[in-house]
């Protein structure tokens, strides 16, 4: 986000009008940002450094700047045009989507049930505290003298104002719980799938091999959301000092919302394959772990282990090692 920006896509170099119809997006093979353009009958992806480094555009000029943002916010939307609104995260640090009604109750009752917890530890650890914040009134009493015990804590002048401020954190964290539900719990989902594949392959050492890799990485996978996940959970695990510094603590969530968005984007091809996947281990299932190792090996394998299976694949289609495991 920047303190002044451009609202649209705009480019003044008149270069860019002898263009045409462009279309700016990520590349497919490696998600670098490209400008798409006509070119004869068919279309050519130039990259936005190149036509700086090609038009000498300074990073620090109105064009330049533009590109930048332009590159930025294809983390957030598939593609600009020209004359479109830019996606609101690199204007305001607002979201360009919106969580559902349910994630906002959810994330409402997490914090309520946090300053509950504060007053009366014993009665936040009930596990029916949750169904009952809206239906049990000796419950609701007990979170609103928490609520008024907190504008004391907090030097507020009454529960109401500790209530706004509860608002405004629910609200970014009602991402949070959107994206818990649509990237955390299918990253879940899809483990718990590869645990249990694999008995209709035994025998077959090729698709056991990369059955064991892809389940291997998609745990590193899962391992590393769950613990962005908890990190962000962590930053209101201390109901009251969140509170004190909301603003700290909503940029903090902010940030790990941006972050969790572009990565459900990245993942959602292949979680979609997931979701649509059938019971059985037919050819469809061998393809659909190929395209999970394709996904998952650059991001996940450990450095090392990348580089030496990037040199075997080299090497392999150099013609210098017999068959090898193609992914």
């Amino acid at each position: 986000m920047i303190d002044v920006a451009p609202e649209r896509c705009a480019l003044a170099n008149p270069v860019f009008a002898r263009f045409g119809d462009a279309l700016f997006r990520r590349a497919e093979a490696d998600g670098i940002p490209v400008m798409v353009i006509a070119l004869g009958e068919g279309h050519a992806a130039l990259p936005l450094r190149a036509l700086q480094r090609e038009f000498h555009i300074d990073d620090d000029s109105p064009d330049g700047r533009m590109l930048g943002l332009i590159a930025e916010s294809l983390d957030y939307v598939t593609c600009l045009r020209p004359g479109d609104r830019l996606p609101a995260e690199v204007l305001t640090g607002e979201a360009s989507w919106e969580p559902e009604a349910r994630h906002r109750r959810l994330a409402a009752a997490r914090l309520r049930l946090q300053l509950l917890a504060w007053l009366d530890p014993a009665a936040a650890r009930d596990p029916t505290a949750h169904a009952r914040l809206e239906t049990d009134p000796g419950l609701r009493a007990r979170v609103q003298t928490a609520f008024d015990q907190a504008a004391t804590a907090l030097g507020l002048p009454d529960a109401e104002a500790v209530v706004q401020v509860v608002a405004g954190l629910a609200e970014e964290i009602a991402y949070i719980e959107a994206l818990r539900e649509g990237l955390l719990a299918r990253v879940q989902a899809m483990c718990a799938r590869l645990d249990t594949l694999g008995a209709g392959w035994r025998g077959n050492a090729e698709r056991q091999t990369t059955l064991t890799q892809v389940r291997r990485l998609a745990h590193i996978a899962l391992t590393q959301l769950a613990a962005r996940f908890a990190e962000v959970d962590a930053q209101t695990a201390e109901i009251v000092g969140a509170l004190r510094n909301a603003e700290s603590h909503r940029a903090f969530i902010r940030s790990s919302r941006d972050w969790l968005h572009r990565s459900r984007r990245a993942w959602e091809p292949l979680l979609g394959d997931w979701d649509a996947a059938g019971p059985g281990l037919d050819d469809s299932a061998w393809l659909r772990l190929g395209r999970s190792y394709q996904f998952l090996a650059p991001r996940f394998m450990p450095v090392q282990e990348w580089e030496v299976a990037s040199s075997l694949r080299q090497k392999k289609r150099a013609g210098l090692f017999g068959p090898i495991m193609q992914w």
